[in-house]
């Protein structure tokens, strides 16, 4: 019979939860692992240490009959729809996987009457563009779909923690970086293009859009320690800034990555790659976390980029 504690951890095929796995991995503790039906079957069968369940967290019955039978002492909630861009065209899509399968999973909880410490990823995309570092205390704005999705899901876990017992924290995560990132994310798709060049499978040209805008850039693996940190000692009801508090410009991220090349490569700018809301500056003040849980970003981004490259390397 299996006596740890138990550790329920949704969206564990994704870029976070797979690096969350890891970290998960060297704690004594029962670790239970969703994803969704047909998806993520590759990660699961590289973790085949964990137990594995295909849960819909959109069928609310499901998802509390989950809750109910594993009794889990925490849940990192990791499941939802992560890309701003494509939000605008999947604006449905976004809100039910951001919003509806958050509210079943709290919902359940409050109807077992289950007591789990759960953290909700949010995003620093729910502030409103400023020339500083942004605090939680700054005002909330929906930009995007995905914008509003983050927002509500929020209210939910707010609601949760003030009204239903349930001991929520909310991680608003800035711009997360590493291995295994899609690559329809900046930093991620110029690895693989230039992974792509050396393999000799791509012409020696990375097409760019705005390089000058400037990105609280923090590595997955400091952020998913940030989570673990914040099931553990953060403030339920709370949301804390998951950031490193220093901004960088796209640009660095990308000569970064082209310095690390091992054939010459060139970058184009693309007229169609511009984005006119784009805004110009995402930074974070990480004062909140540091102080209560004392997380703190420690993995220096020239090594963020190496280990990125070099995923791409093996992947292609």
């Amino acid at each position: 019979m299996n006596h740890r504690p138990t550790v329920l951890v949704t969206g564990a095929a994704g870029f976070a939860g797979s690096h969350l796995l890891d970290l998960l991995g060297r704690d004594d503790v029962r670790v239970v692992a969703l994803r969704k039906p047909g998806i993520g079957a590759e990660t699961q069968a590289r973790y085949p240490q964990f137990e594995w369940l295909e849960v819909e967290l959109l069928q609310g019955d499901e998802v509390r009959r989950t809750v109910a039978g594993l009794r889990p002492i925490a849940i990192y909630h990791l499941a939802g729809s992560p890309h701003i861009g494509q939000s605008w065209k999947a604006a449905t899509e976004t809100l039910a996987v951001n919003v509806m399968a958050t509210h079943h999973l709290l919902e359940g909880l409050r109807a077992e009457g289950l007591h789990s410490r759960v953290v909700v990823p949010s995003s620093a995309y729910v502030y409103g563009p400023a020339d500083r570092a942004l605090t939680e205390d700054d005002p909330i704005e929906s930009t995007s779909p995905y914008a509003i999705s983050k927002i509500a899901t929020e209210l939910a876990a707010a609601k949760a923690s003030a009204r239903d017992g349930v001991p929520v924290i909310v991680a608003r995560s800035f711009n997360h970086i590493g291995p295994r990132q899609d690559p329809s994310f900046f930093a991620s798709g110029v690895a693989r293009q230039i992974a792509l060049i050396e393999a000799g499978r791509l012409e020696p040209a990375i097409r760019v859009g705005n390089l000058d805008a400037q990105r609280d850039f923090t590595d997955v693996r400091d952020t998913v320690r940030a989570y673990r940190a914040l099931v553990e000692r953060g403030t339920p009801g709370q949301p804390y800034n998951v950031c490193s508090g220093r901004a960088l410009p796209v640009r660095d991220v990308l000569n970064g990555l082209v310095a690390l090349a091992r054939v010459p490569v060139t970058v184009e700018p693309d007229p169609d790659r511009f984005r006119p809301n784009d805004r110009q500056l995402l930074l974070g003040d990480p004062s909140r976390i540091r102080r209560d849980v004392g997380w703190q970003a420690e993995i220096p981004i020239a090594r963020t980029l190496c280990d990125l490259l070099d995923y791409w390397r093996q992947a292609v």
